[in-house]
């Protein structure tokens, strides 16, 4: 589907436009015309690709160039470390904290002193939701427990003093996102392609996941919608359980998928971080979905075969 207005017309910052969400989400709006702004932790770069500026950041303290962000008329917050690249030691979720919790409430400060409003997209997850087995879970379901859930109720409260100043938020609760390269599938993938993959644990825990041209897509409608507001969860509509995504993507590789972890492996192997691979979370984007969004890749099959090439 489109979501491309009659004549572009934002200018669109972007926190975390280097990772896999940010750096797609930039290229989308430029191909459309869209101008892009990046915050970024280091002095700007002088060689960009056309459309792009870079404005220095700090998750700290703020801009450096008090007028960097004049002229937007929207933010996509999306920065944050990533969940799954090492164990959660206790230094470790202090900075998963600090990356999400304490550069949202800065950017929220930020953007409140701006003398226009621009709409703030904020990221968040579905962990919000804690794991519920096979519940159905909606944008308005009460949050759970557990870290992530802990943390991504935090991250969605920085953004009070945006929201206080008169901004339009809204809380992106991404799901499991389906990528070529990178994202939830980037160990995954590898393995599968070896013929190595299965479940993990039962296998019947519910993986809500969507495509990232589906991500990159919903953003862009949320951008164009400024009516849109509060919390929207990224997720297709159609979760599954872990072992049936796990076999869609063998199928379509042509590889086996019979090789489970055992849940203790897992413990053993992830610590704190085996509850979110074990949780079950089957949410639904029904606030997309009553806005009138369209999925380009709706079904499993639809996401599977994207990923895997086989749509061509």
């Amino acid at each position: 589907m489109s979501s491309e207005p009659s004549t572009p017309q934002h200018l669109v910052a972007i926190t975390g436009s280097s990772g896999m969400l940010g750096s797609a989400l930039s290229a989308a709006l430029r191909a459309r015309g869209d101008g892009v702004v990046h915050l970024v932790r280091r002095d700007p770069a002088g060689d960009l690709p056309t459309g792009v500026t870079e404005a220095r950041w700090d998750t700290d303290t703020g801009l450096r160039d008090p007028h960097a962000l004049d002229e937007v008329t929207a933010v996509v917050n999306l920065a944050g470390a990533n969940l799954g690249s090492r164990r959660w030691t206790a230094r470790y979720k202090s900075e998963l904290v600090r990356s999400r919790v304490g550069n949202t409430r800065v950017l929220s400060s930020t953007l409140a002193r701006l003398p226009h409003r621009p709409r703030l997209l904020s990221g968040s997850a579905i962990g919000i939701y804690g794991s519920r087995g096979d519940s159905t879970l909606t944008e308005a379901s009460p949050p759970g427990t557990g870290f992530v859930a802990e943390l991504a109720h935090d991250w969605e409260q920085a953004t009070w003093s945006a929201q206080e100043a008169g901004l339009r938020v809204a809380h992106l609760r991404t799901g499991i996102v389906l990528s070529r390269s990178g994202g939830a599938l980037a160990r995954l993938l590898p393995v599968l392609k070896a013929g190595l993959g299965g479940r993990l644990g039962s296998g019947e825990q519910y993986w809500s996941w969507i495509s990232l041209p589906d991500h990159v897509a919903a953003v862009l409608w949320l951008i164009d919608h400024p009516e849109i507001t509060g919390p929207v969860n990224l997720t297709g509509p159609e979760p599954a359980p872990q072992h049936e995504v796990v076999r869609a993507l063998a199928a379509d590789l042509h590889r086996p998928a019979v090789v489970p972890a055992p849940t203790i492996a897992l413990r053993l192997a992830l610590g704190e971080m085996a509850s979110e691979v074990l949780g079950s979370m089957r949410v639904l984007p029904t606030v997309l979905l009553e806005s009138g969004f369209a999925f380009a890749h709706p079904r499993l099959a639809d996401a599977v075969s994207w990923v895997t090439g086989d749509d061509a």
